[in-house]
């Protein structure tokens, strides 16, 4: 028998049952439907148990799944995290290599300034020193040539 029939037969059952008067309720035989229920049981087709068991499987994969969605999920927020940290260090980097190159500029800089000064200052007091050796060969020239 197939499940459509033995629900037909309860029904059958049911319709045939004594009704307590004034309650609307009905008695039926605890043994028959207890008899159909086991009929049910036996007659359970075998697709049923595999669409069963497929929902289960479906439920476990789907699980799976969302666990490894999860598990990729916090991987990449720890790599993004991670590649963020590493822009924020070559960030860093670059603004202090900027500076540095920055300052290595200005201190070159102030450098060549204070040579050009100095060889200024020196080439300065070099010229002075000649122009005054200049004018003592120069007065001594006039001194042998007044003296003559």
């Amino acid at each position: 028998m197939d499940i459509m029939e033995i629900i037909n037969l309860m029904e059958e059952s049911i319709e045939k049952a004594s009704v307590v008067p004034l309650s609307g309720k009905i008695l039926i035989d605890k043994e028959e439907i207890l008899d159909f229920i086991q009929e049910m049981r036996l007659s359970y087709p075998d697709e049923v148990k595999e669409a069963k068991w497929v929902k289960e499987e479906r439920q476990k994969i789907l699980n799976e799944a969302e666990s490894r969605a999860d598990s990729m999920l916090k991987t990449a927020e720890a790599k993004m995290i991670q590649m963020v940290d590493e822009s924020e260090i070559m960030r860093q980097a670059q603004e202090k290599a900027d500076a540095m190159l920055e300052d290595a500029t200005n201190q070159a800089t102030k450098l060549r300034t204070d040579s050009d000064q100095y060889a200024d200052d020196v080439l300065g007091d070099v010229e002075r020193r000649l122009e005054m050796l200049l004018k003592k060969v120069s007065d001594d020239r006039n001194y042998f040539h007044n003296k003559q």
